[in-house]
């Protein structure tokens, strides 16, 4: 049987335009990483900024099963350098497998290195501890509780909905544990604020602005659960969108606003817009059109897959083709029991995809799948998708911008293998690094927040 190290190695040889830095970070999104207790935070006491668990647990255990990782957090991202891969910066989420084949421990030298199969590879750093972590609201609640930041600070992640209306089997995405994410935190006796009050979340912003001296903090997502009847008596896009409309007036212009949601009619996109967001990302979770209804069930029952190709669509008319960006779940296409056979099948199906959006200058991006032990795709299939997936995933992708001539979409900081910082797929250390600077991206993205949108591409 093949070690780790030589399915790494050997496709790192049969696809040397990829870069190495987005094969072993690929690895790690799928499969996870182990750490010893050298490696993990002191929570929010120590001098390391512990994981957040902002949306869904990203682990490949539960918290019951993680032993003193479960007390003591590891770190929310790693970044990784040098060994003898020679890797250039890369920063990857922490998704933790006490069984992976990769950990992180200190050497003998007490350095902090990431070792596969017993050898060292990289060296790791840790993500400091922000100032703005160690204040909290006037209310007693922490910084990281409200409002806490991913990407080494870039963004704001705000999970202002942490539980899901679509409920139960029948209408839960099957690869999701947002739902008993929420369960177990509860359960250990965290804060894990379920709906997140306008106020506490424009208390914690305003705290993040005045400590975040260095402006390392460049936009803010809103995220949760779909919404299919009211939350605090409000429908999905008001929901959500008061949140935008509150910061917006507060902190004009300070950060790239955007917003996780279903995909809503064109009047609820507008209403997105006119509350001061920016990007919008009505994820459409897999292609397929067998698998979406399998595995997205709710989704299929109140919106319907082609309802919400036709909306996505729809919304680039609203913000801008360049401005929609859909996610899917990348390897869920190869979950068993219903996912296709071959590497082959499911890249033919997923280009399929990227070509119908890029097609008409929509640029999906996506997130590699972690297949999370409580849900149903997790709990059959916990080794999740081969490697050979990812990395042919990320050829496909690169292949079809470049044959629409587009270039990395906005809000996700800078491209290419070692300046990339989105950490939850490689999909922005695989492109090519830009020329385009962060004021001139912001101006790109400075448009009236109400009125008429611009003209966007012919679907």
């Amino acid at each position: 049987m093949r070690s780790r190290t030589d399915l790494v190695e050997d496709l790192m040889q049969r696809f040397p335009h990829v870069p190495r830095e987005a094969v072993i970070k690929e690895d790690l999104l799928r499969g996870g990483l182990a750490f010893d207790d050298s490696a993990l935070s002191d929570n929010e006491d120590g001098e390391v900024k512990p994981k957040s668990y902002f949306i869904f647990s990203f682990d490949h255990r539960t918290l019951p099963e993680l032993g003193t990782a479960a007390l003591r957090r590891p770190p929310e991202e790693i970044v990784l350098t040098g060994g003898p891969y020679e890797l250039r910066r890369t920063v990857v989420s922490v998704r933790v497998n006490p069984d992976s084949p990769y950990q992180v421990r200190a050497d003998e030298d007490g350095a902090l290195r990431l070792f596969l199969d017993g050898r060292p590879i990289a060296d790791v750093g840790l993500p400091p501890m922000p100032e703005y972590y160690r204040h909290k609201l006037s209310g007693g609640k922490s910084v990281m509780e409200i409002a806490p930041t991913i990407q080494w600070g870039y963004l704001i992640y705000l999970t202002v909905f942490r539980v899901c209306q679509y409920f139960g089997a029948k209408e839960e995405c099957q690869y999701c544990d947002i739902n008993h994410n929420w369960r177990q935190h509860k359960a250990a006796g965290r804060p894990y604020t379920g709906v997140k009050p306008v106020d506490e979340v424009l208390e914690a912003m305003e705290i993040i602005d005045r400590y975040d001296t260095s402006g390392m903090s460049k936009a803010y997502t809103l995220t949760g659960g779909s919404v299919t009847s009211k939350v605090d008596g409000l429908a999905e896009a008001d929901f959500y969108g008061r949140y935008a409309e509150a910061i917006e007036q507060r902190f004009p212009g300070r950060w790239i606003g955007k917003v996780v949601a279903q995909a809503l009619p064109k009047a609820d996109v507008q209403r997105f817009r006119d509350y001061g967001i920016r990007i919008y990302h009505p994820n459409f979770e897999v292609w397929d059109k067998r698998l979406f209804e399998l595995f997205c069930p709710g989704k299929e029952r109140y919106v319907g897959r082609a309802e919400w190709h036709r909306r996505i669509l729809d919304s680039a008319e609203v913000f801008g083709p360049r401005n929609v960006i859909p996610n899917f779940v990348a390897g869920v296409e190869m979950a068993k029991p219903f996912g296709f056979d071959t590497v082959d099948e499911a890249i033919a199906s997923t280009t399929e995809g990227l070509e119908y959006f890029m097609s008409r200058g929509i640029t999906p991006r996506f997130t590699t799948w972690c297949p999370e032990p409580t849900t149903p795709l997790g709990s059959t299939n916990p080794q999740g998708a081969p490697l050979e997936y990812h990395i042919r995933l990320l050829e496909a992708y690169r292949a079809t911008m470049d044959a629409h001539g587009l270039s990395s979409p906005p809000g996700y900081g800078p491209p290419g293998a070692g300046n990339a910082v989105f950490s939850v797929s490689s999909f922005m250390d695989s492109l090519p690094p830009a020329e385009e600077s962060e004021p001139e991206a912001r101006a790109a993205l400075s448009v009236p927040p109400a009125g008429p949108a611009p003209a966007g591409e012919p679907a």
